[in-house]
């Protein structure tokens, strides 16, 4: 399985949602919603158009731990949820699919939009839990609050979450570049 890693660079990020902002708002959404919620692919998938129009949190159960979760919706994601959605039915799904009547895009979508996004602005190991991994990345460098992520990504150690964000290898990584044998 191969490593997925967060996009670290800010002005990289910031070019990328500029770009599907004026090209392709569904992604844009999906892209948007994944690093203001840290909510998983699958979990994202599943929304609703009434699960995000005129509200201030969403309320789900997460697929994959089947426990239920209550997220604020940041006042940035808020303001371009309510332009997205604004000519959209409660029923459809929020990422809906082109190819099928009212139904979500599919995993293996989600993934390849995000891989040539990858391939587009030079960021290498983008998937699924790219947008994820870049909300604990870049909470973390502003925050250094570790006990908020672990407690976002449900985590059972903050060794583990700084694992899941790229901290402890990048710490690996530094401590490798600047180390010289002598004196």
């Amino acid at each position: 399985m191969n490593v997925v890693e967060p996009i670290r660079d800010f002005y990289k990020l910031e070019d990328i949602l500029e770009y599907l902002k004026r090209t392709n708002p569904r992604n844009y959404i999906m892209f948007m919603v994944g690093i203001y919620t840290a909510l998983r692919i699958s979990d994202i998938l599943r929304l609703k158009v009434k699960d995000v129009k005129n509200r201030n949190n969403i309320t789900l159960r997460e697929k994959k731990t089947g426990k239920q979760k209550i997220v604020p919706i940041n006042l940035t994601l808020k303001k371009e949820l309510e332009w997205y959605c604004k000519d959209k039915e409660n029923y459809e799904y929020l990422i809906k699919s082109r190819e099928q009547e009212n139904k979500p895009i599919t995993r293996d979508m989600a993934y390849k939009i995000l891989r040539n996004l990858g391939d587009r602005f030079g960021v290498e190991n983008l998937g699924t839990h790219t947008l994820r991994k870049t909300f604990g990345f870049h909470y973390y460098k502003q925050t250094k609050d570790i006990v908020v992520l672990q407690q976002c990504f449900n985590h059972s150690d903050p060794s583990i979450t700084l694992a899941y964000i790229g901290i402890q290898q990048d710490t690996v990584n530094r401590a490798m570049r600047n180390f010289t044998f002598g004196k």
